[in-house]
Order: structure tokens, then sequence, then C-alpha cells
């Protein structure tokens, strides 16, 4: 019997079943592979929109802050400003109690001129005197005027320092009171010189010398003991001659010194009596009375000033 030769058929069962699942294996891997790069997509897509989103709010951010920088400056300027305000206030207010004070003594100034000049610029008194050459002897409100120099003694204590202003006056005053003044001088209860260059000397009474001199003199402060002892001594040492006629005027409120009794004695010593009868130098005081001041300077400059051929005149607060 011959043999069948077998043919080979590629279509068959067998090999459809390797292709069917080589076909499904194919498919399951797609079909596993694209939702994880569909999910890749998505997370690269919201990680874009989240920095995206980052960047914007950093910007806000810087932006915001900025802002906030500048208001604080504008605050910071501003408190500078309010601070400068309160300053201005506070000086303003300041200048206002300055003005008020300067206003209320003022006041007190004028008051106690006017009392000055009613007592200084009363009708002359003469008194002629008989067998002797004519001399002057004027006095003005019992103040005699009579002498060619004058000497200031000046406390210049702190208490003296708050009424400056009306001192200045009284020393004007009491120039304008003398008809005739050769020199004048101006010294400090210790016997300083206001101006060095004139210590020991005395100085001409014209009207630019008298203007340079108030200015100067509105601007003196030196170291007072309120006691005018040793500027009388000096005065009397230094510019009271026998030759010349001197008046001697002490300006002040209080006396600090001990004896009433040894000072004037010392004194009155010190101005002897010259063989025409008159002292070296006429001593004359002006007190300036205040709530704060005592009754010593009063006691002192009464006693003294009548032993000297001089007046005494309390001028009130």
């Amino acid at each position: 019997m011959k043999s069948r030769k077998k043919t080979l058929d590629i279509f068959s069962l067998s090999f459809l079943d390797i292709i069917s699942c080589g076909f499904g294996a194919v498919v399951m891997l797609i079909l596993i592979a694209k939702p994880d790069t569909a999910i890749s997509q998505a997370g690269q897509s919201n990680i874009s929109e989240m920095l995206a989103t980052l960047v914007g709010l950093k910007n806000t951010v810087t932006i915001t802050q900025q802002q906030i920088e500048s208001e604080l400056a504008s605050l910071e300027a501003l408190s500078v400003e309010q601070a400068a305000a309160r300053q201005a206030q506070a000086d303003l207010q300041k200048q206002q109690q300055q003005l008020a004070a300067a206003d209320a003594a003022l006041t007190d100034n004028i008051s106690g001129l006017s009392l000055v000049e009613s007592r200084l610029r009363q009708a002359a008194l003469t008194t002629p005197r008989q067998n002797t050459p004519e001399v002057r002897s004027e006095a003005v409100g019992g103040i005699p005027v009579d002498s060619d120099y004058v000497v200031f003694i000046i406390d210049t204590s702190g208490s003296m320092q708050r009424i400056w202003s009306r001192v200045s006056r009284e020393v004007v005053n009491v120039l304008n009171i003398h008809p005739e003044v050769k020199g004048f001088q101006i010294l400090n209860d210790l016997g300083t010189s206001m101006i060095s260059g004139y210590d020991g000397k005395w100085m001409s009474d014209t009207p630019a010398t008298r203007n340079n001199v108030i200015r100067m003199f509105d601007k003196w402060s030196v170291v007072s003991n309120s006691s005018p002892v040793e500027g009388i001594e000096t005065a009397l040492r230094k510019y009271a001659k026998p030759n010349i006629t001197t008046s001697i005027y002490v300006f002040g409120d209080d006396y600090t010194g001990g004896s009433f009794d040894n000072v004037i004695a010392r004194i009155t010593q010190q101005n002897r009596v010259l063989s025409n009868g008159q002292r070296l130098a006429r001593i004359h005081g002006v007190g300036f009375l205040s709530m704060s001041s005592t009754e010593r300077y009063g006691i002192l400059m009464r006693e003294l000033t009548k032993q000297n051929g001089g007046t005494y005149l309390a001028l009130p607060p």
C-alpha cells in the first residue's frame, strides 16, 4: 500500500491558538500601558499648573512685601513728622511761656522804673555854701548828683540775673540823672571790672561808650557771693581820689556777709574825710526787693550810705 504524503497546514488550530495568545498578550500590554501614560501626562500637567501657581504666588508675595515696606516707610516718615510737630508745639509753648514771663518782667520793670523816675526826677534842691567857692551840690530825689565820676558795684548773683534787664535800665537811669559825668566804671560785687582792659581806669561817658557798655552789660555773667563789701573796698582803693568827686552806686538784693558793724566801720574808715570836709566818695545803695529777698542788704546799705554821705533807695518788686 502506497503511503500518503502529509501536507503542512499553517492555519491549523494550534497555530491559530498561538497567534491568538500572542495577540491577546499584545492587547493586554497596550491596555495596561495606556492608563499609565495618561496618568503620567495628567501628573505632569498638574505639576506645571502648580509650578505656575507657585510662581504667581511668589510674585504676589513679593509685590505685597514691597507694598508693606512702602507703607512702613510712609508710617515711619509720618511718625517723624508727628514727632517734629510735637517738638515744634512744645517749643512754641515754651516760647509762649518765655514771652509771658518777659511780659510780666517788663510790666514789673515799667512799674519799678516809673517809681524810680518819679523819685529821681523831682525838682533839684540847691544848698549853697557860705564863704566857700561855688560847688555843684544838686540832689535829685534825695540823691546828690554832684559827682564827676560814677562807679557801679553790681551784684551778679542768680537772683539779680533774673531781673538783669531791669538792673540795666537802672544803671542807665542813674547815669542820666547826673548832669555831668566825666567817666564811669562798672564792677561786680567782688571788685572785678566788667571790661578788663579798663581795670583801674575810667570809661569816658559818651553816647557810643554807653551803648557799647550796655550791650556788654546785658550779656555779663560772672561769679558772685552776694556781698558788696569787696567791690566797695576796690572802688575806694582804685578809683576814689582826693582831687575828683566820686559817687559809688551799689546795686543788690542780698548780703551774705557776717557782721554789719565791723564792715560798716572798716569801709567808713577807708572812705576817709578830706580836708574840705567831704569824703573820698559818696556811697549810695539801690536795693531790688523781692519775695525771696531778706532785710540784710537793706540793713547794711541804710547805715553804710548814712555814714558815707549817700542815699539808700529800695525798689519794690
